[in-house]
């Protein structure tokens, strides 16, 4: 039986060490590199961080699994035992350009049930996280259950580039959508956007295609506080492969849902 007090404890340590090489990377040059486009970028600290979780991940439980996004880890076709699934920095353009609205991300799965799931805005040096079955928190204070919202007071966070036509989805859907809610907002961070539906700083977020790193944690904590994960059609996500994904608060994602994702 796995000690996940002790697996807490470690991870927090790392996200600490970790978020404190990553500001002090601050000072200095990055070297960038372009991933699938230009626009995919993956510098020196995403790969550094990276190696220092699965260091750490592969010394201190040598039996577990590690899925991440710069590809050092496993590969993996299913979540059997304890897959650790780690987004060193999710938001890189943003760390790039901006030094904020960034993130760590780190969801560990059991069995393909999320366990623990850990976000770190490390500009702001906010930490939320969750353990399943014990609610999530953000710097140690207990999330409250999030509660529905009616869609005219609804804040939500789109990517940007989904507005406009796309392969993927009718973008016609969602600029009805972003018509009718009160405001809409991109952060370019999906650990953070999924992070602040958890603490009610957004109530819904919507993107049309997200990596397993890029979700993982923050669907534990959403889940955790009451909300609800799917993708856009209202389905369980694939943990091994891309999805879309929306996240919302309950009653808002079955609306929203019903009303604008859904083929009518």
């Amino acid at each position: 039986m796995e000690n996940w007090t002790e697996i807490d404890r470690r991870v927090r340590l790392w996200i600490e060490e970790a978020g404190k090489a990553i500001r002090r990377s601050f000072k200095h040059s990055l070297s960038i590199q372009t991933k699938s486009n230009p626009n995919d970028l993956v510098t020196n600290i995403d790969k550094e961080t990276e190696r220092f979780f699965i260091s750490n991940v592969r010394q201190t439980f040598p039996g577990h699994l590690i899925l991440g996004e710069e590809g050092q880890g496993d590969h993996l076709s299913s979540l059997n035992g304890i897959v650790w699934i780690i987004d060193p920095i999710d938001g890189t353009m943003n760390f790039v350009h901006q030094q904020r609205h960034f993130a760590i991300s780190i969801g560990v799965y059991e069995d393909g049930v999320g366990r623990l799931g850990y976000v770190y805005d490390v500009t702001h040096d906010e930490l939320y996280c969750a353990e399943r079955g014990k609610g999530a928190y953000m710097n140690g204070v207990q999330l409250p259950k999030l509660s529905s919202v009616p869609i005219e007071k609804a804040l939500i966070a789109v990517n940007a580039t989904w507005l406009v036509k796309n392969a993927y989805f009718d973008e016609r859907k969602l600029v009805e959508l972003a018509t009718k809610v009160r405001g809409v907002r991109s952060y370019g961070s999906a650990a953070l956007e999924m992070a602040y539906v958890a603490s009610g700083r957004l109530d819904s977020y919507l993107t049309m295609r997200l990596s397993p790193w890029d979700f993982a944690a923050g669907k534990i904590l959403i889940e955790e506080v009451g909300g609800v994960v799917s993708n856009l059609s209202g389905e369980p996500l694939d943990m091994l492969n891309r999805n879309s994904v929306f996240a919302s608060s309950p009653g808002l994602h079955e609306t929203i849902l019903h009303h604008f994702l859904l083929e009518k």
